[in-house]
Parts: C-alpha cells; sequence; structure tokens
C-alpha cells in the first residue's frame, strides 16, 4: 500500500498490474500485454505474473480511467487565483497585516501583528514558494517577482518548510490551507542564498523593528527585485 497524490487529492493505492509495451524501436509500440501482480511464494515481496495479450478496447479504458483520476476537478476560482494547472496552483494576497512567529536566540520567542506587503504563493508538486510584490494592484503577467522578505525561505522564493502542516491536496480549495501552514509556523532563521531585505543592518535587525511596531505600513523600499516575472513562475522557469 502507497500513498499517491493526484491533482485534487490524496489517497491510498495499491499495486494491481502491469502493461508492458513491445515495438521495434524505444518509442514505436505495436504490441501490449496486461499482467497481474502476484506476491512472490518465498519473499512475499509483489511480482509481475504471466501476462495475456492486451486488445485496444482494454487499453483505452484503463488509460482512460487514470487520465480521469490525475486531471484537476472542475473548481470555482476566486479573484486570487492567477492561474491553476494539473501540477500548480498559483495565487495572489494583497497587502494586509498578519501575525507572524519568530523563535531564534537573536529576536526569541515573538510574535506581533505587522504589515505585509501583496504577495504571490504557488503550491506545486516541486515544492511550495511565495514573492513580494512592489505593487498592490492584481498582478499582471509581466509583473517583476520581487525576493520574499522572510526568514526560513531560499532563492526562487522556495519556503522551506519544516514541521509546518501543509495541506497534501494542490487545489484551491487548499489555499486557505497553504497559507496558514506559512505564517502560521515560526520564522527560526535566515536561509542561505541571495539577499531577502535590502537593509543596512541586516535581516535580524528589520525583523526586530517590524516586530517592535516601527512600521504602519510595510516598507516597499527594502524589497529586492529578481530577474523573473509572473509568467515565468506559471511557465515553471524558475524549476530549471
Amino acid at each position: 500500500m502507497a500513498e499517491i497524490l493526484t491533482a485534487t487529492r490524496s489517497h491510498d493505492v495499491a499495486l494491481q498490474g502491469a502493461v508492458l509495451l513491445y515495438g521495434r524501436s524505444l518509442a514505436e509500440f505495436s504490441y501490449a500485454t496486461a499482467h497481474r501482480i502476484e506476491a512472490d511464494s518465498g519473499t512475499g515481496r509483489p511480482v509481475i505474473g504471466a501476462g495475456t495479450p492486451l486488445n485496444r478496447q482494454a487499453l483505452i479504458q484503463a488509460v482512460r480511467q487514470v487520465a480521469e483520476a490525475s486531471l484537476p476537478k472542475g473548481e470555482f476560482l476566486t479573484p486570487n487565483v492567477l492561474s491553476i494547472s494539473p501540477a500548480a496552483v498559483t495565487w495572489w494576497c494583497p497587502t494586509d497585516h498578519r501575525r507572524v512567529f519568530f523563535k531564534c536566540k537573536e529576536l526569541g520567542e515573538r510574535s506581533a501583528v505587522v504589515p505585509h506587503p501583496a504577495l504571490i504563493f504557488q503550491a506545486s508538486h516541486t515544492g511550495f514558494r511565495v514573492f513580494a510584490l512592489s505593487d498592490e494592484d492584481r498582478p499582471v503577467p509581466e509583473t517583476v517577482l520581487h525576493e520574499p522578505p522572510y526568514f526560513n525561505t531560499w532563492d526562487n522564493g522556495k519556503i522551506c518548510i519544516g514541521s509546518a502542516h501543509v495541506p497534501k491536496q494542490i487545489d484551491v480549495a487548499s489555499i486557505a490551507g497553504w497559507e496558514s501552514g506559512f505564517f502560521d509556523s515560526a520564522f527560526t532563521h535566515p536561509n542561505h542564498g541571495a539577499q531577502r531585505v535590502n537593509v543596512e543592518h541586516g535581516a535580524y535587525a528589520f525583523w526586530k523593528d517590524m516586530l517592535d511596531g516601527q512600521f504602519t505600513d510595510y516598507p516597499k523600499q527594502v524589497l529586492i527585485p529578481m530577474k523573473c516575472t509572473l509568467t515565468d513562475l506559471i511557465a515553471g522557469k524558475l524549476d530549471k
């Protein structure tokens, strides 16, 4: 038994069968056989049993069933959703005041409601990402992404999930859960890589000022632009 994640849900599955494809070359298939999975009499491990010829109708039915289980289901798209695909959901958060949590020796264990810039999140099969925006309007394809000004983030917006509780599903209905997993977890340290905030005394000093209530609105002058746009993120170019 294994757990598999499709575009809309997570569920347990067990290996049931195998299809073997035959042909004259790697990309040329002309014959197929279907095989049941059997338990090895000695070890109990699953092995491929004897095969039978697979006709066209049975092959089409098998592929159709897998495709229907893998494709995203129809969902209502809320105004904050920027893009949805079988592999990822990308959405936007307007500027807001949210509570943050810190747990590190430099700042101690602290929590406060602080201003945040507009943000773009993406949950995908390759990870969880966040980016900041310098504009408060709804993003467009040409919108330039900025470094996330947060601890626990890597280059290209990747979020170090750590012990955060995030959904197993990647769909519109799970957006609130992904956001909660990010904001409700404790920021513990700045990760190595590119500079995240443009401040003279570094990230610890900046976040101390934030926690102390030094800013009524988020200071956009600390944001650092990246050499990529929303289009690049949706197209998966940040994974390359």
